[in-house]
């Protein structure tokens, strides 16, 4: 089952990845001039929300279930999984990054449906907050060429 949930977490990455440079995009299209503020604009950040939510999911179930996270930090102790970098990112690093952006995310898509905003400021606000937590979650997502991501492949199962 683990194998499965980690497979599935790292294809929902680029998901979250399209929906976030769509949300982004739609953002930065808007903020050029005197737009109004529809549904339509509103939509990419819905997605990218919502696929940040799932992708947290998956990642819970992998943190308290896979080799790494939890378990790392019950088996070696909190001060050695810090002496390791790679267990180091996977128990702490990669979570706070994550949960960074997800409100972040948050935050930008709470910013769409207030009323007292005007249609730019909406524009603005969610632009922002999308922007920093696309720089968060690259930072944080465990690249093949990262040492941390060493070993893996781009997609599930090729090598």
């Amino acid at each position: 089952m683990t194998t499965g949930m980690l497979h599935l977490h790292s294809v929902l990455r680029y998901l979250v990845l399209f929906f976030a440079l769509w949300a982004i995009f739609k953002s930065m299209s808007g903020m050029g001039g005197n737009k109004a503020f529809t549904k339509g604009d509103q939509r990419p950040g819905l997605f990218f929300m919502i696929s940040m939510d799932v992708q947290l999911l998956v990642g819970l179930i992998l943190y308290f279930t896979g080799g790494f996270g939890l378990n790392s930090i019950k088996s070696l102790g909190m001060g050695e999984t810090m002496k390791n970098s790679i267990t180091r990112f996977f128990a702490v690093e990669h979570l706070i990054g994550m949960l960074i952006a997800l409100v972040l995310v948050h935050i930008g898509y709470a910013a769409t449906k207030k009323a007292a905003l005007t249609d730019q400021k909406k524009f603005k606000k969610s632009f922002w907050m999308y922007l920093i937590a696309l720089i968060v979650i690259i930072a944080s997502i465990p690249w093949p060429f990262r040492e941390v991501g060493a070993g893996r492949s781009w997609f599930p199962g090729m090598q």
